[in-house]
Parts: structure tokens; sequence; C-alpha cells
């Protein structure tokens, strides 16, 4: 098949399954308890400051030291929404009671507005930072395009696909209580297909990185399931689970730690199965190697140098995000085996496992089925 033929037949098929995705994620949502929509829910504004009006200081005095209060009184331009244009009256409230930092107001300041309908004004909620991760993200796509030339433009677009699914299918099939176990699995393979077929092409190199990350990905996912049940999770690990409960307790939390180490491993294990593949078709290309068993072997010796950072870059990812719980943990536990039994740290614990479980899986199929493909005559 020729190759820009067949390039844009998996844009129109990427395309297709968000459409198709969205629309089954979605289909009947109104019916479903705990979703309906809330006329009570709260009305945001952008907003950029124009006058500091007043600014505060209050000192109480406690039983055990001091308390301070700030507010800051001031006048902003809405600039998005059924308001836009106005120019109200808004308030920011700080106490040092709750132990959150200040934020410094000035005139210029892009911020984001509530309206509180109880009260009838105006409170400040967070700074606008967006544009700060716009710029960024355009000097990211920029360093993409002059490194990655083609490659690069079409890691761009399968990272566009992904994110999609993420938010417009994995995200509202959750929230729609559809399957979260299908859900994920889906949305997974999509994710593999769609990234690898964009970047490589149609092609044994991709075929063959495709058939290694699912079958490391469905090892995982068999291996989580099982400890899953065996070490009876709730899923209910931490605060902003607790948090979705009380919004919409029929979401099976028990399945969101299936999805979370899956999604999770999905990329390290692509990135693993891809980089074996990719070396292995340059050095059977070059004629370094052309037997299936050499194949096989130089994928397991790559796959070993591979695996070595990829498990780094897995575990020091996941301590990564999670350093204040770490810290918060570390301060107020003194039973380190008490801390490790906690359901919080052993989800971590297991999606670090698991995901580095499949990766090392995907190493020999991957390199498996490289020299099964490779050394067949039609390329």
């Amino acid at each position: 098949m020729n190759k820009i033929l067949s390039y844009f037949i998996v844009l129109v098929l990427s395309a297709g399954f968000l459409i198709v995705g969205n629309q089954v994620a979605t289909f009947n949502a109104e019916s479903l308890s705990g979703n309906q929509n809330n006329e009570f829910a709260p009305t945001f504004y952008n907003a950029r400051i124009t006058e500091i009006l007043e600014h505060t200081v209050e000192r109480i005095e406690l039983s055990h030291g001091y308390m301070t209060n700030i507010t800051v009184v001031f006048t902003a331009h809405i600039t998005g929404g059924e308001r836009r244009g106005q120019e109200v009256l808004a308030r920011y409230f700080h106490t040092d009671f709750l132990a959150l930092p200040t934020i410094p107001l000035s005139v210029g300041n892009r911020v984001v507005l509530f309206y509180d309908d109880w009260d009838s004004e105006f409170q400040f909620v967070e700074l606008i930072r967006t544009h700060f991760i716009i710029i960024l993200a355009l000097l990211f796509l920029a360093l993409m395009l002059f490194f990655g030339r083609i490659k690069g433009i079409n890691a761009v677009i399968s990272l566009v696909f992904i994110y999609m699914a993420i938010f417009f299918v994995f995200i509202p099939a959750i929230l729609n209580e559809r399957n979260i176990y299908i859900t994920t699995i889906i949305v997974s393979a999509y994710a593999i297909l769609s990234t690898l077929l964009i970047v490589i092409g149609v092609n044994k190199k991709a075929l063959s990185a495709i058939i290694g990350c699912l079958g490391g990905v469905m090892f995982a996912g068999f291996l989580v399931a099982i400890m899953n049940g065996i070490m009876h999770l709730s899923g209910v690990i931490d605060s902003d689970t607790r948090t979705l409960m009380q919004f919409n307790a029929n979401i099976n939390f028990r399945a969101l730690i299936f999805a979370g180490v899956i999604i999770g491993a999905v990329g390290a294990i692509m990135d693993v199965a891809m980089s074996i593949s990719s070396s292995l078709w340059e050095l059977n290309e070059s004629g370094g190697v052309s037997d299936f068993k050499s194949i096989f072997k130089s994928g397991i010796n790559i796959g070993r140098d591979v695996i070595g950072t990829m498990l780094n870059t897995l575990i020091l990812a996941y301590i990564g995000s999670s350093i204040s719980l770490i810290l918060l943990l570390m301060m107020h536990y003194t039973s380190f085996m008490e801390l490790l039994n906690m359901e919080m740290i052993v989800v971590e614990l297991l999606r670090a496992l698991v995901g580095s479980m499949g990766m090392l899986i995907a190493v020999p199929l991957t390199a498996a089925v490289c020299g099964w493909f490779y050394t067949k005559p039609m390329k």
C-alpha cells in the first residue's frame, strides 16, 4: 500500500475512533445517576485586574499565637463569558490559618473570578497561568519540528490524538459509568496503535513494536487485576478519591487502580518495544543480523540496556509525582511497616512494579516478533 495513502487512512481511522468513542461514552448520559446537570453549578469568569482599591491586613490574637487575615478589594475587567466587557468589583481573602501562601495581586494580573450568588459578589479564585503554558507548548512544538522534522510533526499529531482519547473518550466513559476495565483496554490499545502507526508508518517495524507493546500491557493488566483482588484494595486511597466518591459513588474505584496502572505504563512499555524494534530493523537492513536467532539475541541485549534506564524513568516518574505525599507520610508515621501497608503506598508500589514487569515482558516478545517478521523476504 502507498505510504501516503496508508498514513491518511490511519489518521482518518484515528479521528473516527474519537468521534464514535465520544458518542458511545456519552450516550444516554443524562439518565445515569449522579450525572444530571446541576442548576446551582458555580459560575467562573476570566478577568484582568484594572485597579487595586483596598489592601487591609488584620492580625488576630489567639490563645496559641496570631492569625493574619489579608483582604484585597479590586476592580476587574471581565474578558470572557456572558459578562464579557463588564467592569466588576471583586474581593480576595487570605488567612494564614489554612497554611496557604499569599498570592500577590497587582494591576494587569489575569485572574479567575467566581460569582457568589449568596453574597452577590465576585471572589478571587486563582491566577490565570495558562498563557505561560501555551508559550512553553509553542516552544516545545518548535523544538519538535526542528529536531524531529516529519517524525516530530507525526509525534505531535499522535500526542494530540492520545490527549483527545483521554479527555473525550476515557474520562467521559468513567463519569458516565461505563465499564472501566473495557474502556481502559480499548483506549490503551488505541494509544499504542495510533502512536506507532502515525509516527513509524504501516510497516513491519511498527507492527513488531505494536505486538510487543500489547503483549507487555496485557501482561501488566492481567497481573494488576489479580493483585487487586488478592490484596483486597478498595481504590479509595486519598482525599481526591474520597471527594469523587461523594459526587459519584457509583464509580468502580477498584477499577480505577487498574486504569491508573495501565495508562501510566503504556508510554514506558511502548518506548521499550519501539526502541528494540527500531534498533533491530536498522541492524537487519545493514546486514548485521539476518536470521531469527541473531535478531532475537540482539533484541535481548538491546532490551537489557534499554530496560536499565526505562525502569529508572518509570520509578522516578512515580516518585516525582508523589514527593509531597511521601514527605507528609514520613513526618507523621514512625513505623515503616505501617507506612508500607497503607493502601495509597501499596497502590503506588503496585503501579511501579507492574509497569516495570510489563516492560520486561515486552523485551523478549518484541525481539521474537522482530526475528519472525524481519527474516521474511517481503518488507
